[in-house]
């Protein structure tokens, strides 16, 4: 019998505390509905007057970049990271009464902040004590099998560094919601952005994405010589760095060797022989990582010769969307499909969410380009709804669903 096709018993929400993934992975996909159906319709409320809503404080745009940077996304990280750093260390695995803090944490964190947001007086500073609870507990879980580790997981390490930023970037953020000044809010988006999400994304690339298709694609030889992240992390930081000071001009000074680098990587990994869908999403996925910092670069020099962002926010969005977004899709997908006991392959609901992805990516993108910027995010915004229900609907009936194999887990 085909295991995607085989009865299995009507879903629990016990499942969920049977393992990290399973948990943070559900909390993830629904903190991805929640926050961006929040955010389609503050984008059409601020387009169309006529569907007005209030305006949070802090303002919507900040709060949508804190939302997906420290609560949706580090819910997948920390799922990844507490199923893989026992198997990366040689360590047993994460008890229950470690990573079920972190769900509730960034889970309740996010629903307070988005009912903050619709109106709730309390709801941003609940959401924010409830998130850093979450990341405190999600760190405080990760910490002593570093400690404990015999020799030095570098893979481990890097990840865990980004974590560490990723929660001086969420301090600043507290001291932003309690009265400092906004450049603290600012500092915050930035570090999400470059020293959590970033080395994250890449750390976990550098260490499965050749792994993966060494292990499908015939002949395939990996290349993931540590110099490579070596050579990463200082130019993420620099580009960090230089946005934080406001050094826009002297951005390129970063993109140029990230692009060389992106695109590097781009050409050694990608699998030229035959390969399943699932390990070329994952590659398309990582295409756009030098498309993004081709724009960073081109805003850079513009900046630098005539003093305009004529990008806008294009660049951020082609990394967000087009890489984040891509990357989530196929590295989630083949986790949930390998841990369920079920083939590794691309289900049409994960199919559909790829490909809407890329195009809501491009939309994204070009929206700084038109007069109607507005209007073309509001509509990316939706397309973003559209790809990822779906996929959602399915990945969470998985969550919820003994594996297909029998085994735990």
């Amino acid at each position: 019998m085909n295991p995607e096709t085989a009865s299995t018993p009507f879903p629990s929400p016990r499942l969920l505390a049977t393992a990290p993934h399973r948990l943070m992975f559900f909390i993830g996909a629904s903190n991805l509905l929640l926050a961006m159906t929040w955010w389609a319709a503050w984008l059409i409320a601020a387009r169309w007057p006529a569907f007005a809503m209030p305006q949070p404080m802090p303002y919507a745009g900040w709060l949508h970049a804190f939302v997906m940077q420290y609560q949706m996304l580090p819910s997948f990280f920390f799922g990844f990271l507490l199923t893989v750093f026992p198997k990366w260390t040689g360590q047993p695995e994460i008890a229950r009464w470690h990573y079920l803090p972190v769900g509730m944490g960034l889970f309740g964190g996010q629903i307070a902040t988005l009912l903050g947001a619709l109106g709730w007086p309390y709801g941003i500073r609940v959401g924010l004590l409830l998130t850093l609870i979450g990341w405190l507990a999600g760190i405080s879980a990760l910490a002593p099998m570093l400690w404990r580790e015999k020799g030095v997981t570098w893979h481990a390490r890097s990840c865990f560094a980004a974590l560490l930023l990723g929660f001086s970037g969420l301090l600043a953020w507290t001291a932003f919601v309690f009265g400092a000044s906004p450049l603290w809010m600012f500092a915050s988006i930035k570090i999400g952005s470059f020293g959590l999400l970033l080395p994250v994304y890449v750390t976990v690339a550098h260490r499965m994405f050749p792994f993966f298709a060494g292990n499908v694609v015939p002949g395939y030889q990996p290349w993931r010589p540590l110099w490579l992240l070596g050579a990463f992390w200082p130019l993420a930081l620099l580009h960090l760095a230089l946005e934080l000071v406001h050094a826009y001009r002297w951005l390129w000074l970063a993109d140029l060797p990230l692009l060389a680098l992106t695109a590097t990587l781009c050409w050694r990994w990608w699998p030229r022989g035959r390969h399943p869908a699932i390990l070329g999403a994952l590659f398309v996925g990582l295409t756009w990582l030098p498309i993004a910092f081709a724009l960073y670069l081109s805003q850079s020099l513009a900046y630098l010769a005539i003093g305009v962002f004529w990008l806008g926010r294009a660049p951020a969005h082609a990394l967000f969307i087009g890489f984040f977004g891509s990357v989530l899709v196929a590295m989630v997908t083949r986790v949930t499909q390998g841990h369920s006991g079920r083939p590794l392959v691309m289900p049409a609901a994960a199919r559909f969410a790829f490909v809407a992805i890329q195009i809501v990516a491009v939309m994204r993108v070009v929206a700084e380009l038109t007069p109607n910027s507005a209007a073309w995010q509001a509509a990316a915004a939706l397309g973003w709804l559209l790809a990822f229900t779906p996929w959602v609907v399915r990945i969470g009936r998985i969550y919820l669903s003994p594996r297909t194999d029998g085994k735990p887990g």
